[in-house]
């Protein structure tokens, strides 16, 4: 009897195990990194490039104001969830735009920001949704690593920290543009990362996106 339980035990683990196993690897189907970890390759910057560097294995914005846009052939991202490790600095204030588009100079002017942002002066703290949902407490720290995810599906937009829901926002139907700011889904030509000023120095790496139906 004795040996029959732990045998029920042992076989129960055992394919808890082949679960969590089975439920690591399809985690990882699907997800496509944008960034090679070494060039700009399939990244162009607008105005001020120079706010762009490499350094040890990261993209470091420091500068004039600049974007920095996904131009590869992985495009468009019209569902899907992102996920961005960033790390700031204190006073640093950034951004992660999606459902943008390219453009030469200026704040973008279509689609959505996730902020990126711990301790500037801007109130709007890292996972708001920028003027539309606003986080004014801080969900990370400056100089540590953070992962901000960035889901759409359909009408639906979740920005997460770390795992924590931070925004869960739908887009009501027949939204219009604010002003000169088309904050809409469209057809998710691309997403950019911001270079918000020179008083701002924040880093990104493992920058990876999965297609969703």
């Amino acid at each position: 009897m004795r040996l029959a339980v732990l045998a029920c035990v042992v076989l129960s683990a055992c394919g808890y195990v082949e679960v969590r196993a089975a439920d690591s690897k399809g985690d990882e189907a699907g997800w496509i990194s944008l960034w090679d970890g070494k060039t700009f390759d399939g990244w162009k910057a607008s105005e001020h490039g120079d706010s762009w560097k490499i350094e040890d294995g990261t993209i470091v914005c420091h500068g004039p104001r600049s974007h920095l846009f996904y131009v590869g052939k992985e495009r468009p991202f019209k569902n899907f969830e992102l996920r961005v490790d960033v790390k700031t600095t204190p006073g640093s204030n950034s951004g992660i735009y999606f459902h943008t588009k390219y453009q030469p100079e200026g704040w973008p002017k279509i689609g959505y920001e996730a902020q990126v942002n711990n301790s500037h002066g801007d109130p709007k703290r890292t996972g708001s949704l920028y003027g539309v949902v606003n986080i004014y407490k801080a969900p990370a720290k400056d100089n540590e690593w953070f992962t901000e995810t960035i889901i759409v599906r359909g009408k639906r937009i979740i920005i997460k920290v770390n795992g924590k829901v931070l925004v869960d926002y739908t887009e009501p139907d027949g939204k219009k543009p604010e002003g000169d700011f088309e904050r809409i889904l469209g057809r998710g030509d691309t997403f950019a990362l911001q270079a918000h000023d020179p008083k701002s120095t924040v880093y990104f790496k493992n920058i990876r996106v999965k297609k969703l139906p």
